[in-house]
């Protein structure tokens, strides 16, 4: 079977959020089943377009108001575990961000370019997999437009990873589509707007998010989009993302200061506390809570300052945050330095390979979403030993169990400095139980989380698109 994904995001090429990572990962674990999956994704100008060679495989042009000009290039010495092909359209995605202004245009031209590419092919794909909003309109032009004929009858599945950006933009815009029976623009509306992902949850033969508690979330809270899904909820399905366990394995993972594994998780995970401890000026003898993530609204960010200045008044913990966002959460978390020397850092911005070290160095992980489509900082955490604190929403309630209910996490029921705050509590009374914490350290580190069960998933589902 021949799969393509197309996505805006691909680790390691191109990361802004979970997205990258299930694109990064998923198209290889289905060709380890035997398949045969591909990415299309954007040539943005960054450091991996920067340090590789690339040679080209189609050329082409396209009208969007004007001419473009556009080439496919295919990644030389390839060692992704999946071929990678990347739309280079210089004047719209040539940059060195992956989202802005004007991704309008900027993502209807990577769409128009990669379907101009895949009509020509010898042979069409079985499956086109699509990833949210920035790709939501190929299964409208593959179905619709005349350019895009010949792949009408292929199957194609998007995947919401956030269903709260949508893409919308206005009718007067239209015009910029692949030429189609203006009889059928009706399945590219929703409440008076293009709405891209709208249009690919009518349009696509099945939609997919990253959780199965996600799926059932979004029936009822989906920024508009709600009536839309429970109407098409037969063709809805919610999977599980998993993690790539070759990235995130804490025993060869060379971000590390020592690797590890379940059986020297104790002194392994000690080693990588007492380098970050005394890099950031903290306590080891202390549990260490860390953050990682964006300061947003969706991560629950805004609770972070008060979360952790009622919890560090105590001064029985040490807290390292690392991430960036909004620029008043990132002040606010900034300014808690000043107060809780030598128990409390911070690390404004994106660093990954901080970020393995600080899941392995770790002794809990605060995630006090209000949104988790799936999550995967909490599947990160537990492969290395850490001890994920979640809000119960998404993917978080799909994945982490209570430690006071037979389960290794700390759930709290609501996003508010309130549960937040008497979670850390609960946190810092179960290390201090510590042959119970050990024990549950080796339990988590035992959790499969992997892709392979949840890649052979959607080779089933494609199977049932195709048979």
């Amino acid at each position: 079977m021949t799969i393509f994904h197309i996505s805006a995001e691909c680790f390691p090429i191109a990361k802004v959020g979970g997205l990258g990572d299930v694109v990064g990962a998923l198209p290889k674990y289905q060709n380890k089943l035997g398949e045969t999956s591909s990415v299309i994704m954007p040539f943005y100008n960054n450091k991996f377009t920067h340090s590789h060679t690339f040679k080209k495989v189609f050329s082409g042009r396209f009208n969007l108001g004007r001419t473009f000009n556009f080439d496919i290039l295919t990644l030389e010495d390839n060692t992704l575990g999946y071929d990678l092909y990347l739309v280079h359209i210089p004047e719209l995605l040539y940059t060195d961000y992956v989202y802005s202004s004007n991704d309008t245009e900027r993502f209807l031209g990577f769409q128009i370019a990669a379907l101009d590419w895949l009509v020509q092919l010898k042979t069409l794909p079985d499956i086109v997999h699509c990833h949210d909003h920035h790709t939501g309109l190929i299964p409208f032009m593959m179905s619709q437009s005349y350019a895009y004929h010949k792949l009408r009858n292929t199957p194609t599945v998007i995947t919401i990873h956030n269903g709260q950006y949508q893409g919308w933009f206005s009718h007067n815009k239209i015009h910029l589509i692949p030429p189609f029976d203006f009889s059928k623009a009706g399945l590219l509306d929703w409440k008076h707007l293009i709405n891209p992902l709208a249009s690919a949850i009518k349009c696509a033969w099945k939609v997919t998010t990253v959780s199965p508690n996600y799926m059932e979330e979004l029936k009822f809270a989906a920024n508009g989009l709600e009536d839309l899904l429970r109407y098409e909820s037969g063709k809805c399905v919610g999977i599980l993302n998993g993690i790539d366990d070759k990235v995130w394995d804490p025993a060869t993972d060379d971000s590390l200061i020592k690797n590890y594994s379940v059986k020297t998780a104790n002194s392994g995970k000690k080693v990588n506390k007492e380098w970050l401890c005394k890099e950031f000026n903290l306590n080891p003898e202390l549990p260490l809570f860390a953050f990682i993530g964006r300061l947003v609204g969706e991560k629950g960010a805004d609770l972070l300052p008060e979360i952790f200045n009622n919890s560090l008044y105590h001064k029985n913990l040490s807290i390292m945050m690392l991430g960036s966002g909004d620029a008043v959460v990132e002040q606010e978390l900034d300014r808690l330095k000043n107060q809780y020397p030598g128990f409390y850092n911070t690390y404004i911005g994106y660093n990954e390979r901080l970020a393995h070290i600080l899941y392995a160095a770790a002794d809990f992980l605060v995630m006090p979403s209000r949104v988790e489509p799936c999550g995967l900082n909490q599947m990160y955490a537990l492969r290395y030993g850490t001890v994920p604190i979640v809000n119960k929403v998404g993917g978080l309630k799909d994945t982490v169990e209570d430690f006071d209910n037979s389960g290794f996490g700390i759930l709290h029921d609501g996003a508010t400095v309130q549960e937040g705050s008497f979670a850390i509590h609960r946190a810092i009374n179960f290390y201090n139980d510590t042959d119970r914490f050990k024990k549950n350290r080796n339990l988590i580190m035992k959790i499969d989380h992997s892709w392979d069960s949840s890649a052979q998933v959607y080779i089933n589902l494609y199977n049932s698109l195709i048979l």
